[in-house]
């Protein structure tokens, strides 16, 4: 089962283009970890045509508020919709349905693994904006191995962890269908 995690950050801020719609904002890069591979590798919104051919071969795509923002980001440059074409498990929703409200990937991480994102999202529009595009790259593959390693806490123990005040809580969490992939291929192609 080849698995893609994946996080996008962005060259604009909503504040910018008027609008909440994640579509109305600009990709500065996509970074993914390729289960196949067991590598990373960054595109940016002029290499994304290298990305199609890679999630045209993948059985299920992992992200972090992903069904919310970053495939409705991405389907504004893909000539289709990803999510008829795509298996999506956003760990942000699952977490959500387990627990009743949304946490930060930085909460989690912190709880869960013991570690912290490098900084935030806001930080880096303003280092793509400086030109400082390696920083971001970076900075979105580590949220990358963040979200890579909090999907494999979760598929290995059953739940995530979070902070109530000073009490670590677990998140409970049925990872038994995220990696069950329907029995029609995907033949569909994606460029």
């Amino acid at each position: 089962m080849r698995k893609i995690v994946f996080d996008i950050e962005t060259s604009n801020f909503f504040d910018e283009t008027g609008s909440n719609d994640p579509a109305s904002l600009s990709i500065a890069c996509v970074c993914i970890h390729d289960s196949e591979t067991n590598t990373y590798q960054s595109f940016t919104e002029e290499t994304l045509t290298d990305l199609w051919p890679i999630l045209e071969k993948t059985d299920v795509l992992i992200g972090f508020n992903s069904d919310h923002f970053d495939i409705p980001l991405l389907n504004k440059y893909y000539r289709g919709d990803l999510t008829k074409k795509l298996k999506s498990i956003d760990l942000l929703k699952e977490v959500k349905k387990s627990l009743g409200r949304r946490l930060k990937l930085d909460t989690l991480a912190g709880a869960t693994l013991g570690r912290n994102k490098t900084a935030d999202g806001a930080l880096a529009g303003v280092w793509w904006k400086n030109g400082e595009r390696e920083k971001v790259i970076q900075y979105c593959i580590e949220d990358v191995r963040i979200t890579k390693d909090l999907y494999d806490y979760a598929r290995e123990h059953k739940h995530l962890k979070y902070r109530d005040g000073q009490t670590l809580k677990d998140i409970p969490l049925d990872p038994s269908e995220w990696e069950t992939i329907s029995a029609t291929p995907n033949t569909a192609s994606l460029f």
